[in-house]
């Protein structure tokens, strides 16, 4: 028998690196799959297969009457847990199953490279998973189980949980760092030597010796010098 695998789904709760023990039970590997409502084709080949297996349980499983209100794994995000509490938001607007299985499921990427990083893989990223189903009758629990095959992330998304990513924490770098900037020193006004300017006198006239003259005839004196003969 083929498993079913399912359109783009958010996974949720991830346990699928180590097992877990839920409520005491054994320790599983399992994940929560949040299917939108708007995937109608991974939701009618669920059903189909859901019904497929009750039918099929009757026989070997049930005892041979057809449990009156059996326990289905398909929830409704928009109703109440099976405690009686809301579902989270991040489950509004789709349809829940829980999957688990004994062994550990193959993780791979978009390529179907192995994932081995466990921070790559979270609640809250998205992808495809392989299910199987299968009828129960423990305990006087009656239903049908869903068993988790491997598991295939195609992007990431939003953390669950309150978990921030790196980018919120820290933000995006800037494309070009800051450059430095020289701070700019006030410069000294530079020194002008200071000149006392000469007043400006009109051209000067030279002085010869004039002639001397005899006070008494008023001639010149021809030789020797004044008041000489």
């Amino acid at each position: 028998m083929s498993n079913l695998v399912t359109g783009k789904v958010r996974f949720s709760y991830v346990q699928v690196f180590e097992p877990k023990s839920i409520n005491g039970g054994d320790e599983k590997y399992s994940v929560t799959l949040l299917i939108p409502k708007t995937d109608n084709d991974t939701y009618q080949r669920i059903i189909g297969e859901v019904n497929r297996v009750l039918q099929e349980g009757v026989a070997e499983v049930f005892k041979g009457v057809m449990p009156a209100n059996p326990s289905l794994p398909v929830y409704d995000g928009d109703g109440v847990r099976p405690s009686g509490e809301p579902f989270g938001a991040e489950c509004k607007g789709h349809w829940v199953i829980s999957a688990k299985s004994n062994t550990a499921p193959e993780v791979v990427d978009a390529s179907c490279n192995p994932i081995i990083s466990k921070s790559e893989f979270y609640s809250g990223c998205y992808g495809r998973v392989s299910l199987s189903f299968y009828a129960y009758n423990k305990n006087g629990n009656k239903g049908v189980g869903c068993g988790l095959g491997n598991v295939q992330k195609l992007e990431d998304g939003q953390p669950l949980g309150g978990r921030t990513t790196a980018a919120e924490d820290f933000g995006a770098m800037p494309t070009q760092p800051a450059q430095y900037q020289h701070p700019v020193m006030p410069q000294a006004p530079a020194y002008q030597p200071q000149y006392q300017q000469m007043p400006v006198q009109g051209p000067v006239t030279p002085v010869y010796n004039q002639p001397v003259v005899d006070p008494i005839n008023g001639q010149p004196f021809n030789t020797g010098v004044y008041g000489v003969n």
